[in-house]
């Protein structure tokens, strides 16, 4: 069952450098593929198309070490994607990252959802991020606490909060505003929505 499973789903963790082993870029992307045993004049094209993906292809011939937190993690993303995954599940994937690699990697896995229509398991504590899902759940030691859309979720800020999780600063906002007697949606969890609220 977990074989079958490891056959459909790729990993990509927090650190880059724990999961790329190639001296290459072209070369890690690689290696998963060699490993699982697919035909030698198929890999090229593979590797081609899975840096294409992640809009790596210039940097197939730099070594790993040289590039930005950001690109490493997009070349992981590559190796992963060489496998020819159903599904790629991301552990905190922009943890290590600083803003600008964490724009690189939240773009990259919205186009592959989007383009190539790959399911995303996307894990992370930081809620804007959470934001672009289709459907976000909420755990605690293991255990689902609650789970719905963005909209659904980032609303229920006192109960994220308990759980010790940051709702989207808009939606504290709103929500303390609320509190306070303002008249507001309880639905806001975005900066436009809360300006638009207050603009009325």
């Amino acid at each position: 069952k977990m074989w079958d499973i490891r056959q459909k789903v790729g990993m990509v963790f927090q650190n880059p450098d724990n999961q790329i082993v190639a001296a290459i870029v072209e070369e890690d992307v690689a290696f998963g593929p060699e490993n699982i045993g697919v035909p030698g004049p198929e890999i090229p094209q593979r590797v081609a198309d899975s840096l294409a993906a992640v809009g790596m292809t210039e940097y197939a011939k730099h070594a790993p070490h040289l590039l930005s937190g950001g690109q490493k993690q997009r070349v992981a993303i590559a190796g992963i994607l060489a496998l020819q995954p159903e599904c790629i599940v991301l552990d905190e994937p922009t943890a290590m990252l600083d803003p600008q690699g964490r724009k690189e990697i939240v773009g990259t896995v919205r186009k592959l959802n989007e383009e190539k229509k790959m399911t995303i398991v996307y894990i992370t504590h930081y809620m804007v991020e959470a934001l672009a899902a289709d459907r976000v759940v909420v755990m605690e030691k293991g255990h689902i606490r609650f789970m719905g859309t963005p909209r659904e979720v980032f609303s229920r800020v006192d109960e994220l909060e308990a759980l010790g999780l940051e709702a989207p600063l808009a939606a504290k906002v709103a929500s303390e505003l609320r509190k306070s007697g303002v008249k507001l949606p309880q639905d806001i969890i975005t900066d436009e929505e809360l300006a638009q609220a207050l603009c009325q």
